[in-house]
């Protein structure tokens, strides 16, 4: 029996105030100055080794062996030349981009974006020409209140003094979310729903370009967005993101 998938409950009022009141860890709600204290960054942040163009988590013994790739992007390359991506999709980071994705917790993406800002440190990651955060339809940005990918890639930009172009990539359709479908549907699901403003795509040409989103999973929206970068002549296009599942299981 077919049952109906509902839309994440926004908390109430009071819970979203409580949720942005200093002093409480947001994981372990021990008393802190941040959002997450130090223990639980400690316990839960620590870089692991990824794939070079996918960002999959790979074994502890390719640490520090530059542009190491998984055996799914050895075996058929990506379109991305790299992607970074700060933590895994796990506990406590799940549930915390839950929260700032769905739930209106704007005052998270500082603390997420910490962690984008310190890979990407840790990465060397050159500065892009044009940063794309991946754009939302319109009833599902009237849905969630605000776009979560251009809120990290507005504030990422004014902290590492990038052109953040929030307007040259466009969802020309709508398409079902990508966590409903099973693995080997989210391709097609995805597939013609991004294009460029008709009248800018001459600016990508020989450029480097960086799309920035929350989280990666299958990888189909990203793979599909920088076909579409590729075939307007960008040189170089990566892909930046806040977490990366450690399987393929979501999107």
């Amino acid at each position: 029996m077919l049952t109906r998938r509902l839309a994440p409950v926004k908390p109430a009022f009071v819970e979203r105030v409580l949720m942005r009141c200093p002093g409480q860890c947001a994981v372990c709600r021990a008393w802190s100055r941040q959002q997450v204290c130090s223990e639980c960054l400690q316990r839960y942040a620590r870089p692991v080794p990824r794939c070079w163009t996918c960002a999959a988590r790979l074994p502890p013994a390719l640490a520090g062996r530059r542009e190491a790739k998984c055996g799914s992007c050895l075996r058929e390359a990506p379109p991305l030349d790299r992607s970074i991506a700060a933590l895994d999709y796990s506990f406590p980071w799940d549930g915390l981009l839950q929260h700032y994705k769905f739930h209106q917790a704007i005052e998270l993406r500082e603390t997420l974006l910490d962690r984008l800002n310190q890979a990407l440190n840790i990465a060397e990651a050159e500065a892009p020409d044009l940063l794309l955060p991946v754009p939302l339809s319109p009833r599902r940005l009237r849905e969630r209140g605000y776009n979560q990918s251009f809120e990290l890639a507005r504030t990422l930009a004014r902290r590492r003094k990038l052109i953040c172009e929030p307007e040259l990539l466009l969802r020309v359709r709508s398409t079902a979310q990508q966590a409903q479908l099973p693995l080997k549907e989210r391709g097609q699901n995805v597939k013609q729903a991004f294009a460029l403003e008709p009248g800018r795509i001459g600016e990508l040409r020989g450029c480097h370009v960086v799309v920035l989103d929350d989280v990666m999973t299958s990888g189909a929206t990203l793979f599909e967005i920088a076909r579409v970068l590729r075939q307007a002549g960008a040189l170089n296009v990566q892909a930046w993101v806040v977490a990366r599942t450690p399987d393929t299981a979501l999107d």
